[in-house]
């Protein structure tokens, strides 16, 4: 299994899509001394005996209420409980995995206070796959992710249940087939873990990832379908991006005039084109997907950014010895860009579902109706364009930024949140909603090449072509359309397609 040794402050996106995949992640070893660096400053302000919020006071609302010595340990253990709030189903095994690794490089930087016990661990949770049961909801983006971190947090103190190697169980049932031990959380070690915006951030970088191979997806299947209509490269020529100076315009633009590189389909009609102009569906796919490949460009860098950020409160600065209260667990940042990502993945599906339309209506594909060498007798693909539009739809409500929305919390403490915590999480649903319309597009321009044989198209969309074959037969006669759905979708979903042609433009 891939090993990605964690620079704090310096992971990049591809180990972070990596890590989100399975990799395993530690950190390393020179981070070590900041991190004592940081425990030592904290039990330095405790020495002095200032009052600094989340150290020895009260949270949120009770700041001004001083706690006692003998109580901070108390305080630690109280905020973790009273904070594992949450509800709604379980958050996915791989976005947990996540989130605890963006808290671990977080809190290693040195900035947070955390003992050197306290952050391994949680870097022994992760390498022994020990993953927290953390509820979906229960985030407004601020003050931090306050609930689902404290579900992740729970399990270090001993309490809440956990996977272990995809078995549920309570963690002390974990930890002692494992040989780990829970522990008592030092002063503001519980506020630290509950701090940030690593719940908002796991879950929006799992979107982006599955957006990225959504696009790239779909250009592969937006090639096919302008071969299985018969469409013209010439909108792909690249003087016309050129003029326009977009940089995914361009990259898109160069893409699909690849994947269609010397095709047999295309050279068939070059000299007889009896239409002038294709559909927008197929002429403005460079315009409609490269704007959306630069959209999850910046929504890309503000994730990156965010990754490698350090964001609970108050922060410890071991030059000065001051602990500073701020606002970096305010996930404005992440609700931007969950909803630019989520624009993405409206519009990806939104052009897409337009093809499979186009496919399906003789009157502007050319081919028999509903894509069946019997229509009438047998409906075709009638039926999987109204899926397809019936998914696009729901993802245009989907798409609503939230964060536009905010509304007060903690007695109008916290009056003002990000709601980037849903804004991120309804990522998974949209993505998967556009995977299935990519995966109906792809059946029926799959089918509508076939109306052309024995021409071929190029070798790229033939490899894609055949992938989909080798899952799901051509469809002579109308059968129950569920399972090829399915297994279209599948490969969809696994990146197969995208891993079955050339390489396409991605994010970073």
């Amino acid at each position: 299994m891939t090993m990605i040794v964690m620079t704090p402050g310096q992971v990049s996106l591809a180990d972070w899509r990596a890590i989100y995949h399975g990799a395993q992640a530690t950190l390393d070893p020179g981070s070590a001394g900041a991190i004592a660096k940081s425990a030592a400053t904290v039990e330095a302000i405790l020495a002095r005996g200032d009052a600094v919020y989340g150290i020895n006071t009260g949270f949120g609302k009770l700041a001004s209420v001083r706690i006692a010595a003998a109580d901070l340990a108390a305080l630690q253990r109280n905020i973790v409980l009273s904070h594992a709030a949450g509800t709604g189903d379980p958050s996915p095994a791989p976005v947990v995995r996540l989130m605890m690794t963006l808290k671990l490089a977080s809190l290693a930087q040195g900035a947070s206070g955390m003992r050197p016990e306290t952050i391994a661990l949680l870097e022994a949770m992760l390498a022994h796959d020990v993953i927290p049961v953390v509820p979906c909801q229960g985030s407004v983006g601020a003050s931090g992710d306050l609930a689902p971190l404290a579900h992740m947090t729970a399990p270090l103190i001993g309490v809440g249940e956990v996977w272990l190697k995809g078995e549920r169980m309570a963690v002390a049932e974990a930890f002692a087939r494992i040989g780990l031990k829970p522990l008592e959380l030092g002063p503001k070690e519980g506020l630290a873990l509950l701090n940030g915006t690593q719940f908002s951030t796991a879950n929006a970088l799992a979107g982006l990832f599955a957006a990225e191979r959504a696009l790239q997806s779909a250009l592969v299947t937006g090639a096919l379908s302008t071969e299985a209509a018969k469409g013209s490269d010439t909108p792909f020529d690249p003087r016309i991006h050129a003029l326009r100076r977009h940089v995914g315009q361009i990259e898109t633009a160069a893409a699909l005039r690849c994947l269609m590189t010397a095709s047999a389909i295309r050279a068939s009609h070059l000299e007889d084109d009896l239409r002038v102009q294709d559909p927008y569906c197929l002429r403005c796919q460079p315009q409609v997907m490269g704007a959306c490949l630069d959209l999850l460009r910046q929504a890309a860098a503000t994730l990156e950014a965010e990754a490698n950020g350090v964001s609970d409160n108050p922060l410890i600065f071991t030059d000065t010895g001051e602990a500073l209260s701020g606002g970096n667990f305010h996930a404005e940042p992440v609700a931007f860009a969950a909803d630019m990502i989520a624009i993405a993945l409206c519009e990806i599906g939104s052009i897409s579902e337009r093809r499979l339309a186009m496919l399906v209506d003789p009157a502007l594909s050319g081919l028999p109706a509903f894509l069946t060498p019997h229509p009438g007798l047998n409906s075709g693909f009638m039926i999987p364009q109204v899926t397809a539009a019936a998914l696009v739809s729901e993802n245009k409500g989907l798409a609503h930024p939230a964060s536009v929305d905010s509304i007060p919390t903690s007695a109008n403490q916290e009056d003002h949140v990000s709601m980037a915590a849903h804004g991120a999480r309804r990522l998974h649903a949209m993505a998967a909603n556009v995977e299935a319309v990519i995966a109906l597009e792809w059946l029926a321009a799959a089918q509508g090449i076939e109306f052309h044989r024995p021409l071929r198209s190029s070798d790229t969309l033939e490899a894609a072509h055949a992938l989909l074959r080798g899952a799901v037969p051509a469809l002579d006669e109308d059968r129950h359309f569920a399972p090829d759905i399915e297994a279209a979708c599948a490969l969809v979903r696994s990146g197969a397609l995208v891993a079955a042609v050339a390489s396409l433009p991605g994010v970073a």
